[in-house]
């Protein structure tokens, strides 16, 4: 067996990722490591129970894409089960590769194992949580994510999903109180800042929420969710000229952010400047041709224009693609009271 191979094993076994990211980085160096992807997977593992998440998702491509790639590193990791079944850690390892081999409702198991053999451990709880929250059992997710702040408060990842959670359950309270315990751990967490502010601004507390994303910003300057959420808040509170600011700053930040498009064609639209806000839309359809505040916003133009049938026609599609069911209402409303919908 490769010397490096048996350092990562040994390192998993006993939970030393340091060491474990050390020795899968040699393994690669390696000659006959260079092209093996189980040193990626490994580090990838390193990865995730670090919250480091970008990085996770770079590797993943690397190593659990390909089928050939899945089927090395799931041999590897049956075999370190079959020989380390005793150990907590690997049944962990197990857990990480079905869930991210596209098997996800397996990975409990091995999860369920690790926890019961890791008893002082966050880790089996954490990622427990994520694939209850992926089935959309927001309950259960909730309990094994506050099962892990409970085994590890300092464990920044499980409050920040935790206060994801709650604030998908409208808990907003118990959200701010994550995201600022996330904040406490992590100053310079930018998420953290931008999940405070939204969760603020749900609250109604606008001026706290903008200050939340503008210290998410000096952070990430280059967030175009940020600026676009921020224009989106500057928008709720009739400050057009900073909303669209924004929403060019999030063009500025990504070039492609179809949703910063369609909100700048929106604030032409209301000033009526009906050409602008037409190419405006067309810019934001070349991005997201699923975009629906973009059709809506033509069918608007059209209705304006007197052009009924291309109206019509922009409406469908703006109904089609909108997930929010008030948008949609809203549509069928203003349609029904021009008696184009037949009831």
């Amino acid at each position: 067996m490769h010397t490096h191979q048996e350092q990562c094993e040994a390192a998993i076994v006993t939970g030393a990722w340091d060491t474990l990211f050390a020795e899968s980085l040699a393994w690669s160096r390696d000659q006959d490591g260079a092209k093996d992807p189980r040193p990626l997977f490994a580090r990838n593992v390193v990865y995730l129970v670090q919250g480091r998440f970008a990085e996770a998702w770079k590797t993943h491509a690397l190593c659990l894409e390909a089928q050939q790639d899945i089927t090395a590193v799931g041999a590897w990791v049956k075999e370190l089960i079959e020989r380390q079944g005793d150990s907590g850690y690997a049944h962990l390892v197990m857990g990480l590769f079905l869930a991210q081999s596209g098997q996800s409702e397996q990975s409990m198991g091995p999860y369920a194992e690790a926890a019961k053999r890791l008893p002082q451990s966050a880790y089996p709880h954490y990622f427990l949580a994520q694939i209850h929250e992926r089935a959309g059992h927001l309950e259960m997710a909730i309990k094994e994510y506050r099962e892990a702040v409970r085994l590890a408060p300092g464990y920044a990842p499980a409050r920040m999903n935790l206060g994801v959670a709650y604030q998908d359950q409208g808990r907003l309270e118990m959200a701010i109180k994550e995201y600022r315990e996330v904040i406490k751990l992590t100053p310079n967490d930018s998420a953290a800042h931008s999940n405070l502010a939204c969760a603020l601004a749900e609250q109604g507390k606008m001026e706290p929420a903008v200050q939340s994303y503008k210290t998410a910003l000096k952070l990430n300057p280059q967030d175009a969710e940020v600026y676009f959420a921020l224009g989106g808040l500057y928008e709720t509170r009739g400050r057009l000229d900073l909303a669209q600011r924004s929403y060019q700053d999030a063009l500025n930040a990504n070039p492609d952010y179809g949703a910063a498009h369609s909100a700048l064609g929106w604030l032409a639209l209301g000033k009526h400047r009906l050409q602008e806000a037409a190419d405006i839309f067309s810019r934001a359809l070349k991005c997201n041709e699923e975009d629906a505040r973009a059709y809506h916003g033509i069918a608007e133009i059209y209705a304006i224009r007197g052009k009924r049938q291309s109206a019509m026609e922009n409406y469908t599609k703006a109904l089609k693609y909108y997930r929010d069911p008030e948008k949609r209402n809203q549509i069928m409303n203003q349609l029904f009271q021009e008696g184009q919908v037949g009831d």
